[in-house]
């Protein structure tokens, strides 16, 4: 059995969100796949966009740019908790020594009243760090990683579906 190393790893690449954004999706730190791939969800196995496709009855993007425009089109927002750590690979169970990432850069600037955890290992790091510092009390949702494997594709869809969804059309959360 191979061994991994725990190394340091830096957050490679900015969060995907404007000012009309109303859910911040959260992360724990982009799996070795996503960060060879510079974007988040890369892993061929990961069935964020499948999910979110599926959500909104459209076809899954595929290039950064088509993922990025889905995102912002939606009124979302995708980061990750964790800014940098010592981590083996992908395991989130290895992580080590974390730096979070500064929430409020983008929760100032937007529209967010709501923040979904994408798995327990995101929520795990957010109430550990961020909370009750952001104020925001997160919705944590069933992880879309591949490791899931007690969540189909169908189940996935249909647990998020609803919570994206009611969030969106929640009168509260809009500008007036």
């Amino acid at each position: 059995m191979l061994i991994l190393e725990a190394e340091r790893i830096t957050h490679p690449f900015a969060p995907v969100w404007n000012q009309n954004s109303k859910i911040l999706i959260l992360g724990s730190l982009p799996s070795v796949k996503s960060r060879e791939n510079n974007f988040y969800y890369g892993h061929p196995r990961n069935r964020f966009w499948k999910v979110l496709a599926g959500i909104f009855e459209v076809s899954i993007p595929e290039t950064i740019e088509e993922k990025t425009d889905f995102i912002l089109g939606h009124q979302l927002a995708i980061w990750d908790v964790i800014e940098s750590c010592q981590i083996q690979g992908s395991s989130d169970s290895s992580i080590r020594e974390v730096k979070v990432n500064d929430l409020e850069i983008v929760l100032r600037q937007s529209n967010i009243h709501y923040i979904i955890c994408n798995g327990k290992a995101a929520e795990k790091f957010f109430m550990k760090y961020q909370y009750p510092e952001v104020e925001i009390k997160p919705i944590v949702l069933p992880s879309t990683s591949p490791a899931n494997a007690a969540y189909s594709l169908e189940r996935l869809i249909s647990v998020w579906k609803p919570a994206i969804l009611n969030l969106l059309n929640d009168e509260n959360s809009l500008v007036s």
